[in-house]
């Protein structure tokens, strides 16, 4: 034997027909929060790289979810063009928007076209300054110093070293001859010495 559900009393049954309404409006409220338009500042450029605050109409908050977008440029005489590139998320704060690429020196008229979560337009004139390259750096190496006259100094040769007297070539000669004297007289000596005694000798 089956059973049927009972019916919801009349009460509830009203409530609940009023509370679905109730929801999807509530939903469509928090949907619709934001508002249906971005708002769009172009606030410049970091290296060539144009910079841009993107947040909601109604309320200036940011935008959480990713933005489609697009940016062109065009240089103040008209000659040059550059883009279309897209936005990307940049570390400025959470609603800064910039460009991978980059913009060359000059002044431009830039143009962001957003279609992604919301419409969104802006236009803003941006001048891109020219970048002085970096003075070439000294060497560390220390050039010698100029002499008076103006020529490059040059090392000047030591004197050579005093010789002393024992090492003098002529003092060694002198030494020698000395003790060829001194050995000489010694010999004369000792013969005359022998020839006395032989002498005396053969008169005894």
């Amino acid at each position: 034997m089956t059973t049927r559900p009972r019916p919801l009393p009349f009460p509830a049954a009203l409530g609940l027909a009023l509370l679905l309404p109730v929801q999807a409006v509530a939903l469509a409220g928090a949907a619709h929060a934001h508002g249906d338009t971005l708002k769009v500042v172009i606030t410049g450029q970091q290296a060539g790289k144009v910079t841009a605050d993107v947040t909601w109409e109604n309320d200036g908050d940011p935008v959480e979810e990713a933005v489609a977008a697009t940016v062109n440029a065009v240089s103040a005489d008209g000659s040059r063009t550059a883009g279309p590139w897209r936005l990307v998320r940049g570390t400025g704060g959470a609603a800064t928007w910039t460009t991978a690429e980059t913009l060359p020196p000059g002044t431009w008229t830039v143009t962001v076209d957003a279609g992604f979560p919301s419409l969104g337009h802006a236009q803003q004139e941006v001048a891109v300054p020219v970048v002085d390259p970096a003075p070439p750096t000294a060497s560390s190496g220390v050039s010698p110093a100029p002499s008076p006259s103006g020529a490059p100094a040059t090392a000047t040769a030591s004197a050579p070293p005093a010789t002393s007297p024992d090492s003098d070539p002529d003092s060694d000669d002198a030494g020698w001859w000395t003790t060829a004297g001194v050995a000489g007289i010694a010999l004369a000596g000792a013969a005359a010495g022998i020839l006395l005694r032989r002498r005396r000798l053969r008169r005894l």
